[in-house]
């Protein structure tokens, strides 16, 4: 069994995002009835969102080049970033 959750984030999937300023944190939930919620420490909210912006550019790139999307998805790491 996997140790990991994995959800499928769509651009109609409901997210909401709440400041918990007396955790120091940040919420966000993905769906409605059945929420999963992410819990991101103030200090980590920078690195999360320079981590999606290199993606959004790796998948920027590949859509510029004409991938098809069918590729293994590999780790943005192991390529030496």
């Amino acid at each position: 069994m996997r140790d990991t959750v994995q959800i499928h984030v769509t651009a109609d999937l409901p997210i909401r995002v709440r400041a918990l300023t007396y955790a120091n944190r940040a919420e966000i939930r993905f769906g409605k009835a059945f929420p999963v919620v992410l819990l991101v420490d103030s200090d980590a909210i920078a690195v999360l969102g320079r981590e999606l912006a290199e993606v959004q550019a790796a998948l920027s790139a590949a859509a510029a080049r004409g991938k098809d999307g069918d590729e293994v998805p590999t780790d943005i790491e192991e390529q030496g970033n």
